[in-house]
């Protein structure tokens, strides 16, 4: 997104109120941020929230291959008991999925089943704002770690997105995190940097708006440029991502590998910067025709980042206290289309990782016979999942946050 198209989206996009955009007025510098390194709290764990926009099919991420319900609904995208790798008698991971099954094993990953909300809605954009705002009920205006973060101070540096814009997640009542593509920001024909540092200055005579939309840019540049001398600094022998980053789809998604992405995470967490909650993606998960060929591919991508960053993390005492959240907006539905698809259905998967979490299998299975209009009817309430990770690894009260929410997770942090 170009300097004036994201000024103008953060004044009338309506993702955020007048009030976050003022947030971060004053620049920030890698100096300024490994200034707070000594004032953090050394038991202080790190969350990285894993978005997989699209609405990602969780029947054939984590495979009932047991129930002959499966196998009947879908008889040519279903995987046979063989082709999986198992969690149990009657579970197991898509065979992508290798890494995280050695973590599984490992004890390190946590699979949440059933995973959903109230009167579910299918549409991407409703349906993730929901999983954003964590309001089920009516169109949020805050995202859930948004109002995490004013409750944290409203540090921009404590949430930081590695997505190209500024996600609902991270915008709060008062403040908002901080959106830093990991691509160096391009500039366009004739818009030189003086030019994009005027945008950001701004001057006596803008509007409120105009001058809360400058303040914004320039926190965003700030920390753009805090993260490319983070990424600079990092190991030299580290190898670099392969591959050309990737157009994001029209449901969402960052432009740039998710190993990329997390490479980047994993630098912040062992220079132990202050930040507390990162946003990373990956987008092209609306599986709607010949599914199960992309889904291998892009579930290969999750596993190879994922389970690289969760290995990285053990080696350092502050990477030990990362827990990693994988999520989508919804599942698909239970039987397969005419198109060797699958279409937007509800209840799905939430997958928990890191040397924090207790592995294993929580939540109860959906069933694959007593269905919701062919739809699996929810057993966890994702606002359990959200209230679990802000207490027990962002250590605030999730009723603060969640309106009172009082579900929770047992055992499983």
């Amino acid at each position: 997104m170009d300097t004036v198209t994201r000024r103008r989206f953060l004044v009338a996009g309506g993702v955020v109120g007048a009030s976050a955009l003022a947030a971060g007025a004053t620049a920030y510098r890698l100096d300024d941020l490994f200034a707070t390194s000594g004032d953090r709290d050394p038991q202080a764990r790190t969350l990285v929230l894993v978005t997989l926009y699209g609405g990602n099919d969780g029947l054939n991420t984590v495979v009932p291959y047991a129930d002959p319900a499966y196998r009947d609904a879908r008889p040519e995208l279903a995987y046979a008991a063989e082709e999986v790798r198992r969690l149990d008698d009657e579970v197991g991971l898509n065979p992508a999925l290798e890494g995280l099954h050695r973590l599984h094993g490992e004890g390190r990953l946590a699979v949440v089943r059933g995973v959903g909300y109230p009167k579910p809605d299918r549409s991407h954009f409703r349906s993730m704002d929901i999983w954003q705002t964590a309001d089920p009920e009516r169109p949020g205006t805050t995202g859930w770690l948004g109002r995490w973060l004013d409750r944290a101070g409203g540090d921009p540096r404590l949430a930081v997105s590695f997505e190209p814009v500024l996600p609902p997640l991270l915008a709060g009542e008062r403040s908002a995190g901080a959106a830093v593509p990991v691509t160096e920001r391009k500039a366009g024909r004739g818009l030189p940097e003086s030019t994009m540092a005027a945008f950001a200055a701004g001057s006596p005579d803008d509007t409120p708006a105009r001058a809360r939309a400058a303040a914004c840019f320039a926190d965003l540049r700030s920390v753009d440029h805090m993260i490319r001398e983070v990424r600079d600094a990092g190991d030299a022998d580290e190898p670099a991502p392969e591959g050309e980053a990737a157009p994001a789809t029209a449901t969402g998604g960052a432009r740039t590998p998710l190993d990329a992405q997390l490479d980047l995470v994993a630098q912040c967490v062992e220079a132990e910067v202050a930040t507390r909650a990162f946003s990373v993606s990956l987008g092209g998960f609306d599986t709607h025709a010949d599914e199960k060929q992309l889904q291998e591919i892009l579930l290969g991508q999750v596993d190879r980042a994922v389970a690289g960053f969760v290995d990285r993390m053990a080696r350092t005492e502050a990477g030990r206290k990362v827990v990693v959240a994988v999520y989508s907006e919804f599942g698909r539905r239970v039987r397969a289309n005419a198109s060797d698809g699958t279409d937007h259905g509800t209840a799905s998967n939430v997958l928990l990782l890191g040397n924090g979490v207790r592995g294993g299998l929580y939540g109860e299975p959906p069933s694959l016979t007593d269905l919701d209009d062919g739809d699996l009817k929810f057993t966890t309430d994702f606002r359990d999942v959200y209230a679990t990770l802000l207490e027990k690894t962002l250590d605030t009260d999730p009723g603060a946050v969640l309106a009172g929410w009082r579900g929770r997770l047992t055992g499983v942090l």
